[in-house]
């Protein structure tokens, strides 16, 4: 008597099965999470080809730009994020002077120092709330904290914001106290202080660690022009709320240097987006160059007047109402700057060929004669 026992099925036949067609488990292909519950109600607002093409003007020197069409997405963020850029800004440059002002010891400018304090703490919490308006849910900001990346801008400009601020309400609380709290207090406004211009300038290093031609040009002094605004900006607002002679001493200084450094370091990006003349046409086109041309005029306004000999009232507001539209205006032209390069292609390819671009952040754009690199395509006709 003999039985037929079925053979045990080979791992290759388990493989080689068909199912689906691509060796899938149905089973397993499913959506999950928040993004599956997404839906496109209009696909010319999702996929704006045909309009973004209308606004690219006609390659006139033969180079591939894909038929026009942009090569990268433009940013996604809403108008919260350049309002985000100048209020922590000025929260990081006003917790730094009170640090400085704190550490002179006067008693006549603690109330200064109080008041720097009180508005770094305010701006610390306006920006949490302004990213988490374009984030969309509070979770998510908190979702940014589960780990620490160092080579991360994003990540290490999460973790300063929410130290900053946490700091910034410690010492603000606890700052004035006796005994061991009040240690604890001036500690931690003193850490949140030197989280202060790195709070005011990371914001500038995340925007030029992406692709977006305008921003990654001009990755050397956009940095510089941030925290030199939010100093000039800070000082601004400072001296438009009331203040005493001595602490008014305090102030000019700090916001006159603040204001010749954002004019000077605002020349220094044109300059540097202006290596590659496609590029630098946000800077003088569209609305952002409309912003940007206001924000460098309100700016020089601005300085001009609290230069000028004489301190009546009414000169200073108007200098430091100046200077604070003019660094408002910077934040949205810088903003809407990428959104206009992103959807120019040329001013995506045209560095590149020229060796600009991510080969030159690689430190891959000079040949072994020293000479740049140069990669010329040729045009399929």
């Amino acid at each position: 008597m003999s039985t037929d026992l079925p053979e045990q099925e080979s791992l290759l036949d388990r493989l080689q099965r068909k199912r689906d067609g691509r060796n899938v488990d149905p089973r397993l292909g499913t959506l999950l999470g928040e993004g599956s519950q997404q839906r496109v109600k209009d696909p010319d607002v999702a996929y704006p080809v045909h309009g973004l093409r209308a606004h690219v003007e006609p390659d006139k020197h033969g180079s591939p730009t894909y038929h026009g069409l942009p090569a990268i997405k433009q940013p996604v963020w809403i108008s919260t994020i350049p309002t985000y850029l100048f209020v922590g800004g000025v929260a990081g440059a006003a917790s730094l002077l009170g640090f400085a002002v704190d550490i002179h010891g006067s008693r006549s400018l603690r109330r200064l120092a109080l008041r720097c304090q009180q508005v770094g703490t305010a701006g610390d919490m306006l920006s949490a709330g302004l990213l988490i308006a374009d984030l969309g849910r509070p979770e998510r900001f908190l979702h940014m904290l589960r780990v620490f990346r160092p080579t991360s801008p994003m990540s290490v400009g999460s973790w300063v914001l929410a130290l900053s601020g946490g700091l910034n309400t410690v010492g603000l609380v606890l700052g004035r106290a006796r005994g061991g709290l009040g240690a604890v207090g001036r500690v931690s406004g003193a850490a949140a202080a030197l989280l202060g211009m790195p709070l005011a300038g990371y914001t500038a290093v995340l925007l030029c660690n992406s692709a977006v031609p305008v921003w990654q040009a001009t990755r050397r002094t956009l940095p510089l022009f941030f925290m030199a605004s939010a100093s000039a900006s800070a000082g601004s607002l400072l001296s438009l709320l009331p203040h005493s002679a001595e602490e008014a001493r305090v102030l000019r200084p700090y916001r006159l240097a603040g204001k010749v450094a954002e004019l000077a370091c605002g020349v220094a990006v044109v300059r540097d987006a202006r290596r590659a003349p496609v590029v630098a046409k946000p800077f003088s086109e569209g609305t952002s160059g409309a912003l940007w041309r206001t924000s460098r005029a309100c700016s020089a306004a601005g300085l001009v007047l609290d230069a000028l000999p004489g301190r009546r009232r009414w000169k200073q507001v108007a200098a430091d109402t100046l200077t604070t539209a003019g660094a408002i205006l910077a934040r949205f032209a810088v903003f809407h700057a990428g959104k206009q390069s992103a959807r120019d292609p040329r001013a995506t390819f045209e560095p590149q060929r020229a060796g600009q671009g991510a080969a030159e952040v690689l430190g891959h754009a000079v040949a072994s004669d020293g000479k740049p690199l140069k990669f010329p395509l040729p045009v399929l006709r």
